[in-house]
C-alpha cells in the first residue's frame, strides 16, 4: 500500500484572507496548488516559529499587567511548543535529525530572542486587549466573504481601535511597505463593515529588526481595499472556472514546495479537479459555494 499523502479532495473557494489574496497576487498558480488541489507543505522552522511566538504573546496577556514580564514570556516558550506539537505531531519532523538537541536548542534560543524584543517595542504592563487572536468574518455588498484572524485589538477609552499585527521577520524597506500594510488594509476593511467603525491605526510589530509601521487609515482607502480585493476575486473567479492557472515565475520561487508540479520548473500540475464552465457561461463559479475552512 502506498505511503505517500493523498492530497485532500478538491473544493472550490467561497471566501477570502489576506494570505490566500496574497498568494494569488504572488502567484495564480500557488493559489490554486493551496485552495483547489491542497497540496501538502513541508512545515518551516521560520513559519513554526512565528507560530510559536504568536502563541506567547497571546498568552502571556492571561498573567495580571503586573507580571508581564520578559522573563514569564520566555518561561511559556517550553509548554507552547509542546502544546503546538500536540496540535500538529507533523511540527517534530522539523528536528528528525537533531540527534544531539542542538538545532532544537537554537531555534528556541531564537524564538526567546524574538520574544525579548518585544519588550523594547511595547509595553504589556500597559496594555489590556480587547481581543487576541480574534477571528473576524464579513459579507460584503457583492457576497464577497472576507475572513482572518487579527493577532490584537486595542480599543482606547474613548472608542478608537487600533489593530496591531506580530511579525517575526524584518521590516521591509520603505518602498514595499504598501505590500506589508495590505494585510492590515484587509483587516481594518473587515471591521469597517462588521461595526461601522474605522480603525484609528494600524500597526505592525516587526520582532526580527525591532521596527514598528504604522498607518491611520481613512474610509477612502478601505474603499480602495474593496475595490481591489473584488477585482482579485473576479480574477479568481474567472480563473476557477476556466482552470487557467498561471505561473508567475519570480525570486521567491525558490522556497516554494510545488516546484515538481510547476511548470516552470519542469513539472505537470495535477489534472484539474473541478469541472470547467465556458468563459462566457451565466454560471457563478463561487457565489453558491458550500462553507470555506482556509
Amino acid at each position: 500500500m502506498s505511503t505517500s499523502q493523498e492530497p485532500m479532495p478538491a473544493r472550490q473557494p467561497a471566501s477570502l484572507s489576506p494570505s490566500r489574496a496574497s498568494d494569488f497576487m504572488q502567484c495564480p498558480l500557488l493559489y490554486r496548488f493551496r485552495v483547489i488541489d491542497r497540496l501538502p507543505e513541508k512545515p518551516s522552522e521560520a513559519a513554526t516559529r512565528g507560530t510559536l511566538v504568536h502563541a506567547v504573546l497571546e498568552r502571556l496577556f492571561d498573567a495580571p499587567a503586573a507580571e508581564r514580564t520578559a522573563p514569564r514570556a520566555k518561561a511559556l516558550i517550553p509548554g507552547q511548543w509542546d502544546r503546538l506539537l500536540e496540535n500538529r505531531p507533523e511540527l517534530s519532523e522539523l528536528f528528525d535529525a537533531d540527534e544531539g538537541g542542538e538545532q532544537l536548542s537554537r531555534w528556541l534560543g531564537e524564538a526567546e530572542s524574538l520574544v525579548e524584543r518585544w519588550f523594547s517595542l511595547e509595553d504589556p504592563t500597559r496594555l489590556e486587549p480587547a481581543e487576541r487572536e480574534m477571528f473576524v468574518e464579513t459579507e460584503l455588498e457583492s457576497g464577497l466573504r472576507l475572513r482572518g484572524v487579527i493577532d490584537r485589538v486595542d480599543v482606547a477609552p474613548t472608542g478608537e481601535v487600533r489593530i496591531v499585527d506580530y511579525k517575526t521577520g524584518k521590516a521591509p524597506r520603505p518602498e514595499y511597505s504598501e505590500g506589508a500594510l495590505f494585510q492590515m488594509k484587509f483587516y481594518a476593511l473587515v471591521i469597517w463593515r462588521l461595526k461601522q467603525v474605522v480603525p484609528r491605526r494600524l500597526q505592525l510589530v516587526y520582532l526580527g529588526s525591532g521596527d514598528v509601521l504604522t498607518y491611520d487609515p481613512v474610509p477612502a482607502d478601505l474603499e480602495r481595499i474593496e475595490r481591489k480585493l473584488l477585482a482579485l476575486w473576479e480574477a479568481i473567479r474567472l480563473a476557477t472556472e476556466t482552470g487557467d492557472w498561471r505561473p508567475r515565475p519570480t525570486k521567491l520561487c525558490g522556497w516554494c514546495d510545488h516546484q515538481a508540479v510547476c511548470p516552470e520548473f519542469g513539472g505537470t500540475p495535477p489534472v484539474y479537479p473541478l469541472s470547467i464552465s465556458p468563459a462566457d457561461s451565466p454560471e457563478d463559479g463561487q457565489g453558491r459555494m458550500g462553507p470555506d475552512r482556509m
